[in-house]
């Protein structure tokens, strides 16, 4: 029987092949083995530089996992698709491939540049864990016409076979700490959309500060300020505090100081015991009680009575009060968030507040911005709490019309948010089609400007303005494509190309 060229197994191959062996009984981390097997492979086959390339199976990247002879730049530079080059095609098709003169053949890339201008031979070989191929095993000798490289081929097949399992649990390794990773920016993402807090809608510079103090300041316990016009958002600033710091599961307590009698505002917050005056009836906690553990929210806290001033200094800095009619001492432990639409350090000066609450209130301050100081947010807000009240109502109401956003964006907002949200909620109640128009908004938006609509309010011009505002959201709905514009409206392309020509609308500029 003939024995297959490059296939004797003479006493130092099998040689060979025991001492990769033993190499691999030492450890089955390819990054342990791979400069012992590469040096065998080096003394033996005459190799010179030697690499171990994996592929990625989630982006059939091959990358160089483990080299020999090549320095870090080099093998970074080892960079292959699933069919490209020598490497990439032996790990798409599972077959070895040999070079005998890698200066004569196009599919030998020298991407890793190892290769000096003298002429070399090159080899790869699949590492296969069954079917499977998981990577490839190549490596370069100095040309040699003599040399029996077939021999060197089926050594190197041998080597592969006995790496697979080695490299099989590398890529398991590589793969689970990619997903480790995956998962570790995943949670990151989490992190800072949550203090990027999901009840606040707004994406502008002035709110991006804001959410960036309720980041520093939520872990702490130190109490909060809050400042702001009426209707900017203040309790959602407050629920953000509360909700990111570690009294989330406890109790978030609200007490509306400006809504509390005066003569009851004492008993609201710190209880009342059984027949401390007229209608007390029976032990009451107060709002400080029911928040022990957790925070208490005081909404308006200059309207707070200089009376009582007094009482709630001492809560904030000893932690203890009595309650109204009793002489036992309550301790509590409560985070106080404070919010204000006045200027308390005003209030200080003309002595209607106490500068000793004040300084005890104002360890953290956070001034939540006017709408008109971040009309950038004007229309996500508005989109949300269109979809809120098309839900709510069961409309269908999906979008503003362009000379609604107009209007919007010119507005000055002295109700801030609150009046936003109450202007959006009344034009879905409104609105009869998919978008919202400038009549259903308030008059106080309505003006001449800004809707197109003459002072003079015939008929005639109130008609061409309303047609004008329909063309112009047609357009804008099928992004200046006139044909589909007129096929919504129903109309010619002729009358609506007139029409267009009438009220010098530009298309082109409703294309993106």
């Amino acid at each position: 029987m003939t024995t297959p060229i490059g296939k004797t197994k003479t006493y130092q191959d099998l040689e060979f092949i025991r001492n990769i062996a033993g190499i691999l009984e030492r450890s089955l981390d390819v990054r342990e083995i791979v400069n012992p097997i590469m040096d065998a492979m080096t003394t033996h086959l005459g190799m010179k530089h030697a690499t171990i390339t994996l592929l990625n199976r989630k982006t059939n990247d091959i990358l160089i996992d483990a080299s020999h002879g090549l320095t870090p730049q080099q093998a970074q530079r080892g960079r292959y698709k699933l069919g490209e080059g020598v490497t990439g095609q032996v790990i798409e098709s599972g077959e070895a491939i040999l070079i005998e003169k890698t200066s004569e053949s196009p599919l030998f890339l020298n991407r890793t540049q190892r290769m000096s201008p003298s002429d070399s031979s090159f080899i790869c070989v699949p590492i296969k864990t069954g079917r499977t191929v998981v990577g490839a095993l190549s490596a370069d000798r100095p040309y040699d016409q003599a040399a029996d490289l077939q021999s060197c081929v089926f050594l190197m097949e041998l080597v592969a076979s006995l790496l697979a399992q080695s490299v099989r649990l590398r890529r398991s390794a590589q793969e689970r700490g990619e997903k480790l990773q995956s998962e570790n920016e995943r949670l990151r993402a989490e992190l800072k959309d949550r203090f990027r807090p999901s009840n606040i809608i707004g994406n502008s510079h002035e709110m991006q500060i804001v959410y960036d103090q309720v980041a520093q300041v939520s872990k702490s316990q130190t109490g909060v300020l809050i400042e702001g016009e009426t209707g900017t958002g203040k309790e959602l600033v407050a629920h953000a505090i509360h909700f990111n710091s570690d009294r989330a599961d406890k109790p978030f307590i609200k007490a509306h100081c400006a809504a509390l009698p005066e003569n009851l505002i004492e008993s609201e917050l710190f209880g009342h015991v059984k027949g401390s005056f007229t209608g007390a009836h029976g032990d009451r906690k107060g709002r400080f009680q029911l928040a022990d553990g957790g925070t208490l929210f005081l909404d308006e806290i200059g309207e707070i009575p200089p009376s009582i001033q007094i009482k709630l200094l001492r809560v904030l800095q000893e932690r203890e009060f009595e309650p109204v009619g009793g002489t036992k001492t309550i301790k509590v432990n409560v985070r106080v968030v404070a919010a204000t639409n006045r200027n308390l350090q005003d209030m200080v000066t003309e002595g209607t507040f106490r500068e000793d609450l004040f300084y005890r209130l104002n360890v953290f301050p956070i001034w939540v911005p006017p709408l008109r100081k971040r009309k950038s947010d004007i229309l996500q807000l508005a989109d949300f709490f269109l979809e809120r009240y098309s839900k709510q109502n069961n409309k269908n109401v999906r979008r503003l019309s362009s000379p609604v956003i107009d209007m919007l964006y010119s507005y000055h907002w002295p109700g801030n948010v609150r009046e936003l949200e109450n202007i959006m909620e009344r034009g879905v109640v409104l609105a009869e089609g998919d978008a919202l128009h400038p009549h259903h908004l308030p008059p106080t938006l309505q003006t001449a400007d800004h809707v197109g609509s003459p002072k003079s309010g015939s008929l005639k011009d109130q008609v061409e303005v309303y047609e004008k505002d329909l063309i112009a959201d047609a357009l804008k709905s099928n992004r200046g494509n006139m044909a589909a514009a007129a096929r919504n409206l129903e109309t010619t392309q002729r009358i609506f190309g007139y029409k267009v020509h009438k009220y010098n609308i530009n298309p082109k500029q409703y294309a993106g």
